[in-house]
């Protein structure tokens, strides 16, 4: 474990710095926050706790008052004043270990730093609010038995797809509900890039630029374009979703790095949009007797074709999105800012809200934070449709062959189509029926391995059609 950081060369006895604020006649005792971060997320929390003050007193019925701040350097500018009598602190017990704080707000973000403050915070009694499904996703389950055995809130709201409110949908409206499939864009950067790569004709390389000059991007884009930001939180609302706990180092990964304006061109062709999707599904399992309802998971992120008749494939710039499939409910769509410091900060605010009217901890949505381990479906066995392409010489007998490799693994193709030659050779273009990844992965390398391609194939899977 990491030591507990300090954030501050000096660290004084705690001190107790109250914002003077009037009650309501008649109100409860106010909850007092203290907040750890004070960057884009933790300003629009702290806007808004001013801007809503008589909303928030209505909805929870007692006074909601931020106490403390818990920043790296105190000297620097900010575009959110704080309340008259709200102090700034570099020292981190002055929120886990004040009794008159009730809640840590913990907007930090990164793994060892905020596991050792939320230790702390529960450790003395104090209930949590966070946004970080890094720390949530790899280590998710100590901290949720943890919580469970402190008898204490431990919420997450804000942690995947900002604004929209799904984890407290899966959590309560739709615990009814045996959840069948859900996929969505939990990742608004590389949405943003794909967008202008489809709407724009613009190259990768370009794309992220742009999105690193307007905010979206980070100088170091790897979380984003590499898969991992949409991972961290798939694993939450699997979580969610099955009661199960998916190991994040279990769950496949394939980002957008790289992806080719042609794909997205050719794509286009077809009725298809390119997004990076997470997905989770439940697969029957195949030793499953007539009655036995025992089904294993198949999920992960991967660029995949989304055929235009689905929303997903409309939802555009840094927006989210998730579909849900569900037993009783039938298909439902959720669909809005996937970050931002308002959005994200209402999400926030909205947990904070629930441990002030002292809710049940519920932290996973499951009875017991000892969740079972999922029963996953290797990558190898996935079933999809899929999107080809390769790279050939435009030479007789071609496409007979690399039909044959295709034919021996036992897939049956669905559309051809042979482009100009692009310099560095002719593209073949096939969708293919229903087959296995490890069937389309050996087919392609039957191909490779015969001198048929001039490069390795590119291939996704398919989402919806026709």
């Amino acid at each position: 474990m990491a030591r507990p950081q300090t954030f501050g060369a000096n660290n004084p006895e705690p001190r107790c710095i109250f914002q003077g604020e009037s009650m309501s006649k008649g109100s409860e005792k106010p909850l007092r926050i203290g907040l750890a971060g004070f960057g884009t997320v933790g300003g629009g929390l702290v806007r808004l706790l001013r801007e809503n003050a008589d909303v928030i007193r209505r909805r929870a019925g007692r006074d909601v008052v931020l106490t403390r701040v818990l920043v790296r350097n105190p000297a620097k500018a900010r575009d959110t004043a704080l309340p008259d009598g709200v102090a700034l602190t570099t020292d981190y017990r002055e929120l886990t270990d004040d009794p008159q704080i009730d809640v840590l707000v913990e907007l930090i973000g990164g793994i060892d730093h905020a596991r050792a403050l939320i230790d702390r915070a529960l450790d003395q009694g104090k209930h949590v609010v966070t946004a970080n499904k890094a720390l949530l996703a790899e280590e998710g389950p100590d901290l949720f038995r943890k919580a469970e055995r402190k008898k204490r809130i431990l919420r997450y709201e804000a942690s995947v797809a900002g604004a929209i409110p799904i984890v407290e949908a899966l959590r309560q409206s739709l615990a009814g509900n045996r959840v069948h499939d859900l996929m969505g864009i939990l990742n608004g950067t590389s949405n943003y890039i794909l967008s202008e790569m489809t709407s724009n004709n613009m190259d990768f390389d370009v794309a992220l630029k742009q999105a690193q000059t307007l905010g979206y991007a980070e100088a170091d884009p790897t979380l984003d374009i590499d898969g991992h930001d949409a991972a961290h939180k798939l694993i939450l609302l699997i979580r969610l979703a099955y009661g199960v706990h998916y190991p994040y180092t279990a769950l496949s990964v394939r980002g957008i790095r790289g992806l080719s304006g042609l794909d997205i061109r050719l794509a286009r062709e077809f009725g298809y949009r390119i997004k990076l999707i997470g997905q989770v599904r439940e697969v029957p399992s195949p030793q499953a007797g007539e009655d036995d309802s025992q089904v294993r998971l198949e999920a992960g992120v991967f660029p995949a074709l989304v055929h235009h008749t689905y929303l997903l494939a409309r939802v555009g710039g840094v927006y989210n999105a998730v579909r849900v499939e569900a037993n009783a409910a039938g298909a439902l769509f959720f669909h809005g800012r996937g970050a931002g410091d308002l959005p994200t900060a209402g999400a926030v605010l909205a947990d904070v809200l629930a441990v002030a009217r002292d809710e049940r901890p519920n932290n996973t949505g499951f009875a017991g934070s000892d969740l079972p381990r999922a029963s996953i479906v290797p990558p190898q066995e996935w079933r999809s449709c899929y999107y080809v392409r390769v790279m050939v010489q435009d030479a007789p007998g071609v496409l007979r062959d690399i039909s044959g490799c295709m034919a021996a693994e036992g897939i049956s193709m669905a559309q051809v189509i042979q482009k100009s030659d692009e310099g560095h050779g002719v593209p073949l273009v096939f969708m293919t029926h229903e087959t296995t990844a490890q069937a389309m992965s050996d087919a392609l390398q039957c191909a490779l391995d015969a001198g048929l391609l001039k490069e390795p194939a590119v291939y996704f899977r398919v989402l919806g059609g026709a």
